[in-house]
């Protein structure tokens, strides 16, 4: 436990947002779900709503800093590929 005040608040500021981004990762990896789900199940027209979403998902983390730009390119282009893979077969 902290002594000094201002190290206390830091303690404070991390845990809320250590909180924050716990939330906004969890709701990326539910909307990447969500679509996996769609291809599984087959249906091709609301999974290209749900990669919609996945991929608005991915955008927003890269801009809280929750996910480094190049991590956000590869698991776009991946969902992508996955999704156009199936379109044509």
């Amino acid at each position: 436990m902290p002594n000094i005040k201002s190290a206390a608040k830091r303690v404070e500021v991390i845990r809320k947002k250590t909180l924050r981004n716990a939330r906004l990762k969890s709701a990326l990896r539910t909307s990447i779900r969500r679509f996996d789900e769609a291809m599984a199940g087959g249906n091709m027209e609301e999974a290209g709503k749900k990669l919609r979403r996945a991929l608005i998902a991915i955008d927003k983390a890269v801009t809280k800093g929750i996910l480094h730009k190049n991590t956000a390119a590869r698991k776009k282009s991946r969902l992508a590929l996955k999704f156009n893979r199936n379109v044509e077969s």
